[in-house]
């Protein structure tokens, strides 16, 4: 991967991790340097043991294990690992989606799910009959039949570039499937469920050992960071978890 593409990576998760629960973006750049700072020991929290993310044997709970390898791949091309940060696969966002999808979020408890379902413009919100654990199910068999017609393997067993190429095409709206909406899949689940895992906080199974809020500066759920807003330095802290994690 070129120095180019690599930062290009990086404006993309930084512009977009907004997208995740409980993630905030904000460095501290300003002036001031010299204050006194308080004591690590004093911001000390009592935390019970978290969901562990990224473990070696993790079992899916719901994905089938071709689903599973689909989710693997296609999570190792939308965040990559490289010489700036982990990948998405490191920080355990596969396990992530399986999780969510075992959740009423899978069901559509949450959602209005009656008709009538009509096509309609993005801001009209969530339009189909399909909840996500279907849209995934079908979305990830629709792409790997796609993926053997063209090229005589499934999406899990291509080439970085073919990967690459495809996901693109989906986004794009270029592959198509009378049983899922491709592009609703990939922007409004796996890329924004990718975002979740990757940035959320380490108890939903992802972003393990906060690595993504280290890379990106962002402090965590610490009771009160603000007096640092306006410093001309990087909050010295590392982040802390909802469970009271520290990083």
């Amino acid at each position: 991967m070129t120095s180019g593409k690599r930062q290009s990576r990086r404006r993309f998760l930084l512009g977009t991790a907004a997208l995740a629960p409980s993630i905030a973006i904000e460095r501290a750049q300003a002036q001031d340097a010299a204050r006194e700072q308080p004591k690590e020991e004093d911001l000390a929290l009592s935390a019970p043991s978290p969901a562990t993310p990224a473990t070696a044997d993790y079992k899916p709970g719901y994905f089938t294990p071709d689903e599973w390898r689909f989710v693997l791949a296609a999570c190792d091309r939308l965040i990559p690992k490289d010489d700036i940060g982990p990948g998405a696969v490191e920080l355990g966002v596969p396990q992530y989606i399986d999780r969510q999808l075992q959740t009423a979020y899978g069901d559509g408890g949450n959602w209005y799910m009656q008709g009538p379902f009509h096509d309609a413009a993005p801001e009209f919100g969530y339009q189909s009959r399909l909840t996500p654990k279907e849209q995934y199910r079908l979305g990830i068999r629709a792409i790997d039949g796609h993926c053997r017609d063209q090229f005589g393997k499934a999406f899990a067993d291509l080439s970085a570039e073919q990967q690459d190429g495809i996901l693109k095409d989906i986004e794009g709206g270029k592959i198509k499937s009378d049983d899922v909406p491709l592009a609703t899949f990939f922007s409004t689940f796996l890329l924004k469920n990718t975002l979740e895992g990757y940035f959320g906080d380490p108890m939903y199974g992802g972003n393990k050992d906060m690595a993504a809020w280290k890379m990106i500066g962002y402090p965590g759920v610490r009771a009160d960071f603000t007096d640092w807003v306006d410093k001309a330095r990087r909050y010295p802290y590392g982040p802390v978890s909802i469970h009271g994690q520290r990083g």
